[in-house]
């Protein structure tokens, strides 16, 4: 599989960096790695961080070359199917913080993180998610490496549970401003936890991820479907962040903050997952299309970028994503801080359209999580048919 490789100039990155948006990769797998694609745009300073994907990691493992050599190493030693995709996993994520150890040096560990989904049904108990998560975080060995949660309830325990023990969380799959305040809740209580346990609360991050294409792409269907506010299409997920925006700084305002503060905890950070933009996989992002957004191209990405700008967050985009916003990006400030009202005004405006963003949220995370099963599977079948062939 050829990969695009990003040669313009980098200011409008330079410009995100300045507002406090942090670009990270999306839908990392191995020839990103084996290319010395990540290497480059490490040194470049055009990424800070890096987020995998099993339908990414599926689809290279059955059409490419990145994997055989490995999965004829464990052919040969006859191991078990569940082993095997997490020998593959682990080794991409423990690589990949290899690759971004010197920003998370230089920012001392602000930035520089790999997250990466648990190897297990994404649906199950929290118990078992918390497990494999611990597994896997075990076998990156990596101070830098993030678990990867849904932000379903047995997710946010398995979260909490992780978050007590010391290890840093990608809690993703947030569609509403509800389900974020559970994430917000779920966070503290894990720092809280850690540090009743002693534990230094610096050295534990996390993010919360918003995927806005996908939540813009339900929410304009809706509109398709009934024919109306045709105007409105593409203000959906705006609107969703600027108001979780608003909360993430009351947060972060509160006594409660103020006590884990005191002890060294750094801010959750919110990311933005704008879709991918690549051909080939379908990143994070879920799979859903990306929407025209007003300003840009659709599947682009850019506009997402250029609307999501505020201190303390990240864009999260695939390669192909990132070459569009270094070619086409223009900010324009801190598009978020202080919009709330415009954002209510906004929501109220598509609800008036028949648009319930509850529904829409619950339809999401239930989407999210069966989109995830779906990969999981996908890629065990990969790897197995792999397997038995010899992996040639």
């Amino acid at each position: 599989m050829g990969e695009r490789t990003v040669t313009s100039g980098g200011e409008v990155l330079r410009e995100l960096l300045a507002e406090g948006v942090s670009p990270w990769l999306d839908g990392l797998r191995r020839s990103l790695l084996t290319s010395g694609t990540l290497t480059r745009l490490v040194a470049a300073g055009r990424v800070r961080g890096a987020t995998t994907d099993p339908a990414a990691l599926a689809a290279e493992v059955a059409g490419g070359t990145s994997y055989a050599q490995q999965l004829s190493h464990l052919t040969c030693r006859s191991v078990p199917l569940t082993t095997a995709v997490q020998a593959l996993c682990a080794y991409d994520l423990r690589t990949a913080c290899d690759e971004l150890q010197p920003v998370f040096a230089a920012t001392q560990g602000l930035d520089g993180h790999v997250s990466m989904d648990p190897v297990v049904h994404p649906g199950g108990c929290a118990g078992a998610l918390a497990d494999s998560a611990v597994a896997l975080h075990r076998a990156a060995c990596r101070p830098n490496a993030l678990v990867k949660l849904p932000a379903t309830d047995a997710g946010l325990a398995a979260a909490g549970e992780c978050l007590a023990r010391g290890i840093g969380v990608h809690v993703t799959g947030i569609f509403s401003v509800q389900r974020y305040e559970h994430v917000v809740e779920a966070w503290f209580e894990g720092l809280e936890r850690a540090r009743g346990a002693g534990l230094d609360l610096s050295v534990i991050p996390s993010v919360a991820g918003l995927p806005v294409a996908r939540l813009d792409a339900e929410v304009d269907g809706l509109l398709r479907s009934v024919g109306a506010a045709p105007e409105l299409r593409g203000t959906a997920a705006l609107a969703v962040a600027r108001l979780v925006y608003q909360r993430y700084e009351e947060g972060l305002g509160s006594a409660r903050w103020r006590v884990l503060a005191s002890a060294g905890a750094r801010p959750q950070r919110l990311m933005w997952s704008v879709g991918s933009g690549d051909s080939a996989v379908s990143g994070s992002s879920g799979g859903s299309a990306v929407p025209a957004t007003p300003g840009g191209s659709a599947g682009s990405g850019v506009p997402y970028v250029e609307a999501l700008v505020a201190w303390g967050t990240v864009s999260a985009l695939s390669s192909a994503a990132l070459e569009a916003v270094v070619e086409r990006g223009r900010l324009r400030g801190d598009t978020l801080t202080g919009q709330d009202g415009a954002a209510r005004a906004a929501v109220a405006r598509l609800e008036r359209c028949g648009v319930s963003f509850g529904e829409v949220a619950k339809r999401l995370e239930a989407d999210s999580v069966a989109h995830e099963v779906s990969s999981w599977r996908g890629l065990r079948g990969a790897v197995a048919a792999r397997m038995r062939g010899g992996a040639e």
